[in-house]
């Protein structure tokens, strides 16, 4: 079976830790099986909390403070800059260079592993949800059926990672990846000869603290759908090794919705994106502006209980 890989190798620095991070894109021509080099991955450090409609919480207060200080208007070049390095480079690669656009074409459903304590499960599901209510046309969900998954979300101890990494890939790369990264967190992905993706791994520990595992979990889960380079260069981006958010940034919301409306199909080059780029921007300026509006639910929530 012949592989392509194709990785981000970055080193990053978050509030609590230095940390390391990595993606690795693998393709065959069907479906990746969970052997030790069948799979990619993306490592980086995370943050977040007061997501989705659930109750309302206390916002962690580094996310909190990045919110609050957030920019939100870009011109079209600034967004087009972003999505071409985003998109379509990689910082490390493996093999021939392939610029072409990778994105689900299918829904994707997302099954998630709790083998750590406290159980997160119910934070991956609200940041899904986020996720889909601010990505037009990109049809994600949590399921419980593991075999109709075709992403998975591994939750661990921090101390359980590197055993993790061993079962799910193997000894020899997995020393490889230690070696090369000392990952805090990964994220991967799998992709066929039309540049297809087909299957996605995250791995998250969950007990690194608020803002590592919402950073982490964000920018992993975000990077699996397809948003894969880091660059330093774009300085709005979670993608950037320089920047951690912790909660997902209008500025990355844009690049999503370019990745996942309709008229951009897996393995697309360049030049065949831009030439869709003004009406496809035309149309995401208005959805992420409409996305960024309070829901009714949320408003509702915020009214005077009254006799």
């Amino acid at each position: 079976m012949k592989f392509d890989r194709l990785a981000n190798m970055l080193a990053r620095l978050s509030p609590l830790r230095a940390l390391r991070s990595m993606t690795v894109a693998s393709a065959d021509r069907g479906w990746l099986r969970r052997k030790p080099i069948a799979i990619g991955f993306a490592l980086i450090a995370m943050a977040a909390a007061g997501i989705g409609n659930g109750p309302a919480v206390a916002e962690d207060p580094d996310i909190a403070s990045r919110r609050a200080s957030e920019r939100t208007d870009f011109t079209n070049a600034e967004i087009k800059d972003g999505f071409f390095k985003i998109a379509f480079h990689a910082e490390w690669q493996v093999g021939a260079p392939a610029e072409r656009v990778r994105k689900y074409d299918e829904p994707v459903r997302i099954f998630v592993v709790s083998k750590g304590e406290p159980d997160r499960r119910p934070e991956i599901a609200a940041i899904v949800d986020d996720i889909r209510a601010r990505v037009n046309h990109l049809d994600v969900a949590i399921t419980d059926d593991r075999a109709a998954a075709n992403f998975i979300v591994t939750l661990v101890a921090e101390r359980d990672l590197r055993q993790t990494i061993r079962s799910l890939y193997g000894n020899d790369q997995a020393k490889r990846i230690q070696k090369s990264l000392n990952p805090q967190c990964l994220s991967g992905i799998g992709k066929d000869s039309r540049f297809r993706i087909r299957r996605a791994e995250v791995i998250l520990p969950v007990d690194a603290g608020e803002f590592v595992f919402y950073d982490c979990a964000y920018e992993e889960l975000l990077q699996a759908l397809g948003a894969i380079n880091d660059d330093r260069s774009v300085p709005w981006t979670m993608f950037n090794d320089d920047v951690q958010m912790g909660f997902f940034d209008v500025y990355d919301q844009y690049l999503l919705n370019i990745l996942y409306d309709p008229r951009v199909r897996p393995g697309m080059t360049k030049r065949e994106v831009n030439a869709l780029l003004p009406d496809v921007l035309s149309t995401t300026r208005g959805w992420v502006t409409n996305a960024r509006l309070p829901r009714h639910a949320d408003i509702e929530h915020q009214q005077p209980q009254r006799d």
